[in-house]
């Protein structure tokens, strides 16, 4: 990147904090029909709320750029049949679908169905599904809808997700579904830019805070003190300094350089659902972003959770959930008591928030909560002291022995152990020692399934955890895995390297499965960073901490700190990508294969 684009992101960054309709966007934002018609099936979606739906078993798409404006800065954008998302595609399972993707862009395209179960060749990850749908070119995709519930779909080429090119999936049961209601609602999140996205990644190598406001200030400083003791607080930041690390470092890219759009639609323009009084509603929440983690809720409005990544889960009720990159959630809202409920998607490192509104009809809007107060990360949180993990309300949380716990560099262990004692050190790969691409490692990481994150912790409403996720059915294997495949996720904040135990993709080796095996894949977090992990595929059978299955996903949330495992079934032939979902991460190298082989 020129010196001179380096200026020019600079100074587009200061405008769009310096402006508050560049954080909530313009009320008319979003595809530009003034250029004139598309050369698409269908005209341009203007800003109306509305994504089209198709539905049926026989689908025409067709990918293009075109110009688009969210905040005042015209853009481009890369768009299927005209629209910002995605146009909604509604399957039935059983059915057999055809989907014909006709590429009208000057480079190659792609799209993966997130989540669905296909044939390899299917699965539309260029390099090891197929080659990609070349400009001027149709790719046909043909395979049977072999699940139902609420999925989504994206290119895996290059930076396009970034700039439009993902849109929801809704695939109607065969059967009745296990719970009622009355309307149904997607709601599906996501972040624009108006950088261009090649520039946020040379950005982020050239200066990886370069988007972090969220620093601590002197301000802070005497808050901790007052709150913690001088001595604790000067601790905590002469550990920080020592380790040359960012405990603000929660997302890469925030509301700085992002407008957050649901369903397509800044916060100014306000998404609209329509609801009756005494309907049920159901809203399927779908984190279609590139990098940002979302913490929902919907002030004065209970959510039952029925459904997660797809799947049928134990009904729970909760006031707020956080959603990872890629993550479904289902939830059944019963609206009542007021015309108008705000739908408010915080970013979790609170720098923006996406928002929208149930209501019984057009126009009406409701209080739309302030940001939460920023909180920063702790020793805890990173998984080097076992102590408990209550956020203070500025960020510091219980006074950490720093000297006494340390911070691990890769180093010395040459070989991975078993399930260790929560108690004991955790040992890490030979490939992180001395590794210029590994910065830190997780000293005591545990599982957490039942800790609702940083930023969430004790702020007076019912958060959902991983813990309270139960699928609504038995183990689907039944077998006890046969062998344990453990990876580590890994980086290198100052250098803005990603990897698996230290190695990149293009340095990795294909993991091995054979047909038909049951495989327990323990991931370590060894990284500040909250990772959204996703295998093609295969479903990933979460365990909870006694080693029982819990809860089937497609994509598994790994905060900092964390140690968790899941089963895999081999039961998928061929090449499959296995990556995080954050999309900077994934082009950084946080990416292998998973090859299933007879």
């Amino acid at each position: 990147m020129t010196s001179q684009a380096f200026d020019n992101a600079a100074q587009l960054r200061k405008l769009k904090i310096s402006r508050r309709r560049f954080v909530e966007g313009l009320g008319a934002g979003g595809i530009l029909a003034s250029l004139g018609p598309l050369s698409l099936p269908g005209s341009a979606r203007a800003a109306t709320g509305e994504v089209p739906s198709l539905s049926g078993m026989q689908f025409d798409l067709s990918i293009a750029s075109h110009a688009v404006s969210f905040t005042g800065i015209p853009g481009m954008a890369t768009l299927v049949n005209g629209s910002l998302p995605a146009p909604t595609l509604r399957w039935r399972q059983g059915d057999a679908v055809t989907i014909r993707v006709r590429n009208e862009l000057a480079e190659p395209t792609s799209i993966h169905w997130h989540g669905i179960l296909l044939p390899a060749n299917m699965d539309g990850v260029p390099g090891l599904s197929f080659h990609g749908i070349m400009p001027g070119e149709t790719f046909t995709y043909q395979f049977s809808v072999r699940q139902n519930g609420t999925y989504w779909y994206h290119t895996h080429s290059g930076f396009q997700e970034q700039t439009g090119l993902y849109g929801a999936l809704v695939i109607e049961p065969s059967d009745a579904d296990p719970f009622a209601y009355e309307r149904d609602h997607v709601i599906l999140l996501s972040d624009w830019s108006d950088l261009d996205p090649s520039e946020i990644y040379s950005l982020l190598k050239k200066q990886p805070d370069y988007f972090n406001y969220n620093q601590p200030t002197f301000r802070d400083f005497i808050r901790d003190a007052e709150d913690q003791g001088f001595r604790a607080a000067m601790s905590d930041r002469l550990a920080w300094a020592r380790m040359r690390m960012n405990r603000s470092d929660i997302a890469d890219v925030g509301g700085s350089t992002y407008t957050y759009l649901m369903n397509g639609t800044t916060p100014a323009g306000n998404w609209t659902g329509l609801f009756q009084p005494g309907e049920r509603v159901r809203l399927r929440f779908i984190n279609g972003s590139a990098m940002t983690y979302f913490d929902v809720r919907i002030p004065g409005l209970s959510m039952t959770v029925v459904a997660a990544d797809g799947q049928n889960v134990h009904p729970v009720t909760v006031d707020e959930f956080r959603i990872g990159v890629a993550e479904t959630l289902d939830v059944i809202v019963f609206p009542t008591g007021s015309d108008a409920f705000t739908i408010f998607a915080q970013s979790m490192d609170r720098s923006g928030f996406a928002r929208g509104t149930l209501a019984v009809h057009s126009g009406l809007a409701a209080e739309v909560p302030e940001l939460d107060r920023v909180v920063y990360l702790t020793m805890a949180d990173m998984g080097h002291d076992a102590m408990s993990h209550s956020d203070a309300a500025a960020g510091g949380g219980a006074p950490v022995d720093h000297a006494a716990m340390g911070h691990s560099m890769p180093a010395q262990t040459d070989e991975h152990l078993g399930h260790t004692d929560q108690a004991s050190m955790q040992a890490h790969p030979s490939s992180e020692a001395g590794n210029p691409g590994v910065d830190m490692q997780a000293m005591v990481p545990s599982a957490r399934l039942a800790d609702s994150g940083i930023g969430l912790r004790s702020n007076g409403r019912r958060v959902l955890t991983y813990a309270d996720l139960k699928s609504l059915f038995p183990d689907p294997d039944g077998r006890d895995p046969v062998r344990k495949i453990e990876l580590h996720l890994t980086g290198h904040m100052g250098r803005y390297m990603w990897s698996f135990d230290g190695i990149k993709f293009s340095d990795s080796d294909p993991i091995l499965l054979r047909y038909g095996e049951r495989v327990r894949i323990e991931l370590v977090n060894d990284t500040m960073m909250e990772h959204p992990i996703h295998l093609h595929g295969l479903w990933s059978d979460i365990e909870d901490e006694g080693g029982a299955f819990q809860l089937r996903k497609h994509t598994v949330s790994m905060p900092p700190g964390t140690k968790r495992s899941y089963r895999v079934t081999a039961d998928a032939l061929g090449r499959w990508a296995y990556h995080c979902h954050l999309l900077y991460h994934m082009e950084a190298g946080m990416f292998r294969e998973i090859r299933v082989e007879g």
